[in-house]
């Protein structure tokens, strides 16, 4: 049976290699639906392409244009559109690849409506976490995770009551071998030189910060229900071993393979079949030669403990750490402030924080809205 898709954030990196293994594995699936920002010119593209029946972008003067263009497709704009989608009865799984807490409320609505969610966005686990995983459940939903490390994870994982550890790798980012002095000076174009993956502007910085590690754990701690104190970060400079599951006879199983991520996208949009996709080579375990680990460098990286902090505090701490780096991150790609002023400014707005316990989706959407703010003043103060 042919699994009918949408995709949130159709012309954004996730997006745009999902489509990709759509192209390689078309007798499984048909795009019922897409969504884009400002991107027209690629989401012309791909209605061409792929003929969806319903269509959102960012604003309403690109609605227009585009539904000269195309009369048969119906168009929406803005969060309505999203969620208008979300909402969709004809399809099967939606796949989540915006960025940012735009993908939340979504989210939400497609679990209501009881579709499966291949989920690329990692601010609706960190915001809200507790509420997604509890609607998913009681909604039957699955939510099948795109991050390469959670999709790792999700592989090796089998009985959840005999895990002793997750193991989350973390390649070290493009600072790995710096010095903070190094770092203290380091501009915009080697912050975004990743070594082993290509990605988003946002989520690049946040792999050189490893505040994006510090995520995936708030992550996994939610989509798999371990305990903080049970995930470990490790550096693995190859980006072989996406992750690993250890359990409590001492046996790790781990997930491997070259660093792409068509297989994690595939295995989502396809589970729980494995069918041959955009990647054909197969892993060259000689080539490959030699795999290292090393402990992070919390001195260096301390946004990753940070995380750790926001995570077991719980409440709205990991919606103000979260907003906080945000806009930190848009300053530093802005070249309004250094790179290690991003930690600086988001540990500044985390401890001045005052949470909120068992908080709802408006509560949450209401405290990143004025962590926001304050962390943007707070820019302001410093330039």
């Amino acid at each position: 049976m042919r699994k009918k898709v949408a995709i949130l954030g159709s012309t954004g990196s996730i997006g745009t290699q999902a489509l990709e293994v759509i192209d390689k594995i078309s007798d499984e699936m048909d795009v019922i639906a897409l969504s884009a920002g400002n991107n027209v010119s690629l989401i012309s593209e791909q209605i061409e392409k792929y003929s969806p029946k319903v269509v959102s972008v960012k604003d309403e003067t690109a609605v227009r244009s585009l539904e000269k263009k195309y009369p048969n497709v119906n168009f929406f704009c803005g969060e309505n559109g999203l969620l208008h989608i979300a909402g969709l009865d004809e399809i099967d799984i939606l796949l989540v690849a915006v960025s940012g807490k735009i993908g939340l409320k979504p989210t939400i609505k497609a679990i209501e409506n009881k579709k499966d969610i291949a989920l690329a966005n990692k601010e609706t686990l960190v915001m809200a976490g507790d509420i997604v995983m509890k609607l998913a459940k009681e909604n039957g939903v699955k939510i099948l995770p795109v991050d390469s490390e959670h999709s790792a994870i999700f592989q090796c994982l089998s009985e959840r009551s005999e895990v002793k550890h997750l193991v989350i790798t973390s390649s070290g980012g493009p600072f790995r071998n710096s010095t903070k002095e190094e770092m203290e000076d380091a501009d915009l174009s080697e912050a975004l030189n990743h070594p082993r993956w290509k990605m988003g502007k946002k989520i690049t910085v946040d792999s050189a910060t490893l505040m994006n590690k510090g995520l995936e754990v708030i992550e996994a701690h939610h989509l798999f229900d371990i305990d903080y104190d049970d995930i470990k970060v490790v550096v693995h400079p190859q980006s072989y071993i996406h992750s690993a599951v250890e359990y409590n006879d001492g046996s790790i199983i781990a997930q491997i393979g070259n660093p792409s991520m068509h297989i994690p996208i595939q295995y989502a949009l396809t589970y729980p079949k494995r069918v041959e996709g955009v990647e054909t080579e197969s892993f060259d375990f000689v080539k490959a030669s030699k795999f290292e680990f090393f402990e992070p460098d919390l001195d260096k990286f301390p946004s990753l403990a940070l995380a750790f902090e926001a995570g077991k505090k719980g409440g709205t701490y990991p919606v103000c750490m979260n907003a906080a780096n945000e806009e930190a991150v848009f300053a530093f790609l802005e070249g309004k402030i250094k790179f290690l002023d991003i930690y600086k400014i988001t540990k500044n707005i985390f401890d001045e924080y005052t949470p909120v316990q068992n908080p709802d989706i408006d509560v949450i959407i209401n405290e990143d809205a004025k962590v926001r703010e304050v962390t943007k003043k707070l820019i302001a103060e410093k330039l």
